[in-house]
């Protein structure tokens, strides 16, 4: 989770750190004062696109550091990246734009490109705004919805319908290639072969473009590499026509050695005769050396007429160098590559007959992995719809009904080119299924199932995400979840179980809730506030963390403008002591988000929240 987070120089926030709380924290303010930078901040952590807009005018850059409580797959990141964990095992991560638009990332001490915040956040944080509200008006967000509450169930025949139908494909554009080109794949052929039959005759081997170069060097400079070696062999072993031990210019360095070590020998002084160990070795180093000078000698080949073979050879080489590849490592790969291709272009109705039937045996293999997408994506559908409607229920809209319809794709028109058969039934397979979803709405009794883009209204859509998000907690890895004004267009009682259900989730998740609205915010377990200040002209806005007193008075504040009343003090301590009960009695009960009636708060609380919406 996320618990601490620093904000400098980032659009009217000067410098404010935000402590946040492990269950519900929410950050209210009045309009303009800043909320939404911190909003912005948690985006530019997760790697969010970076914009110079944003920086503080004045300022050289803007900073957001943030500090994770890091769970097993935040750990592991780290380590893949070499970021370095506190001694606490939090994760510090910091995003910096500077005043020019570039952006720097960093985790644990270590610069990072910005997709390691990315992939972070996708383990650890999850931003809901009006835009999600957005996003789930849109089919293929309603069917990831979907699938993500289910998890496995559909995930593990999801990925194996995507793979059979990679290969699927592949195959039926293979054949499509086959049958429309022949003329030009025959072509195509021909030319592969031609190469071939060329390569084969020279035969080149892995490497001997080099050794041949090797070769012919050495041939061609046979006599001073030859001179060169028996000078060096004379030196260490002597002239072959050496005189006696007793004439040290005709000794070489091994006999000179030698006589070193019987002078020292025939002197009987232990010191002299303790250096005869470090001779003898350095006689083995300098034998070694004069054997494999000998050796080299008798390799080395002045034959004029290997000089020429090895020539010749080398120009059959350059002949397919230059047609096929920079050496011939290069032309052997072009090779094997011409062997594959020639594989693929067999246009004979034989070749064709079999690529079409194994097509049509992925083509059945993949209809059986659709069907089992279709089953799992059905039994999720009908558990989430439930589930969501009972948490409408206490969202005051107790006779709304969401449905969350799976329905198959038929495949018509161009379509059809894309389709496989399920059930007797030609359906486009996508690379998501066969299926479309659609989440549906009946707000009240008597009404029709409409899509949610027909039968929600902005408040009513505002309620549906979150009792989907109260719905999917049990499946979401993600420890933490912010939700940026997700109350729009929201009020009275609803705002009342907005809140309530918020306290809910965070039983299981941290939540972090920017919101406008005193019923949501009473419900708390931290209350901060963005608050503005002019100086010389300048609007710079700070976070402060709110004690008791202090909340009682903003969310009179936010009571329609009554902090300086007494009545407006006296509404915001009944509705502060009202959501403490409430959240006593869930957290007694063991709700953690679960649907069901709410706990009864006191009448007169009751309606004096509901007035307030």
């Amino acid at each position: 989770m996320l618990a601490e987070m620093r904000i400098q120089g980032l659009g009217v926030i000067d410098d404010a750190t935000l402590e946040l709380d492990p269950g519900l924290t929410v950050l209210t303010g009045e309009t303009g004062a800043g909320k939404t930078m911190v909003v912005t901040g948690l985006s530019l952590l997760g790697g969010g696109r970076a914009e110079a807009s944003r920086v503080a005018e004045g300022a050289r850059r803007a900073v957001v550091e943030g500090r994770f409580t890091a769970g097993g797959q935040a750990l592991a990141l780290a380590e893949e990246v070499g970021a370095e964990p506190d001694d606490d095992g939090a994760l510090i991560a910091v995003r910096t734009v500077s005043a020019d638009g570039r952006s720097r990332a960093h985790l644990g001490g270590r610069s990072v490109p910005v997709g390691v915040l990315g992939r972070l956040s996708e383990a650890t944080l999850a931003v809901h705004g009006q835009n999600d509200q957005l996003r789930l008006l849109r089919p293929a967000d309603q069917r990831a919805l979907l699938d993500r509450y289910a998890g496995d169930v559909v995930g593990k025949p999801l990925a194996a319908y995507r793979e059979v139908r990679a290969e699927w494909q592949r195959v039926s554009a293979e054949l499509v290639e086959r049958r429309d080109g022949a003329r030009r794949l025959a072509q195509e052929a021909d030319m592969l072969r031609h190469g071939l039959t060329e390569i084969e005759a020279v035969d080149p081997q892995p490497g001997e473009d080099r050794e041949l170069v090797e070769q012919a060097r050495r041939l061609a400079a046979a006599d001073d590499l030859r001179e060169a070696a028996s000078i060096a062999r004379a030196a260490l072993a002597g002239a072959d026509d050496a005189g006696s031990m007793t004439d040290p210019g005709a000794l070489g360095a091994l006999g000179l050695i030698g006589e070193a070590r019987h002078r020292l020998a025939a002197t009987g002084d232990p010191e002299l005769a303790a250096l005869d160990p470090r001779l003898g070795e350095a006689l083995a180093v300098l034998g070694d050396v004069a054997g494999e000078l000998s050796g080299y000698l008798d390799r080395l080949d002045a034959d004029p007429e290997r000089l020429a073979v090895v020539l010749s050879r080398q120009a059959e080489l350059k002949a397919l160098t230059r047609k096929y590849a920079a050496d011939t490592d290069g032309v052997l790969a072009w090779a094997e590559q011409a062997r594959e291709r020639l594989e693929r272009l067999d246009t004979s109705d034989e070749a064709l007959a079999a690529l079409a039937a194994h097509r049509d045996e992925l083509a059945v293999e993949l209809a059986g992995h659709a069907a089992a997408v279709t089953a799992a994506r059905t039994e999720a559908a009908t558990r989430l719809a439930t589930e969501a409607t009972a948490e409408l229920a206490g969202l005051a809209m107790r006779d709304a009904v969401l449905t969350v319809a799976v329905s198959p794709r038929t495949a018509t028109g161009p379509d059809a080119a894309d389709a496989v058969v399920v059930d007797g039934v030609a359906l486009v397979a996508g690379g998501d299924g066969v299926d479309e979803v659609e989440l549906r709405l009946v707000p009240h009794a008597g009404s029709a199932p409409q899509p949610l883009h027909k039968g929600a209204s902005g408040g009513e859509l505002s309620r549906v995400m979150l009792a989907l998000e109260v719905a999917l907690a049990g499946a979401d890895p993600v420890p933490t979840m912010v939700f940026d004004e997700v109350d729009a267009g929201v009020g009275g009682r609803a705002a009342v179980e907005i809140g309530r259900r918020l306290a809910r989730l965070a039983a299981s998740h941290q939540v972090i809730v920017v919101t406008h609205l005193p019923q949501v915010a009473a419900y708390a377990d931290r209350h901060l506030v963005v608050h503005k200040a002019g100086d010389g002209g300048v609007t710079r806005s700070r976070v402060r963390t709110l004690a008791d007193g202090d909340r009682i008075v903003e969310l009179a504040r936010m009571l329609a403008g009554l902090d300086d009343t007494d009545t407006g003090r006296a509404h915001a301590e009944e509705l502060l002591a009202s959501a403490r009960a409430h959240r006593e009695a869930d957290r007694a009960g063991g709700r953690s988000g679960a649907a069901g009636k709410p706990a009864r708060k006191p009448r007169k609380a009751a309606a004096k929240a509901a007035a307030t919406g």
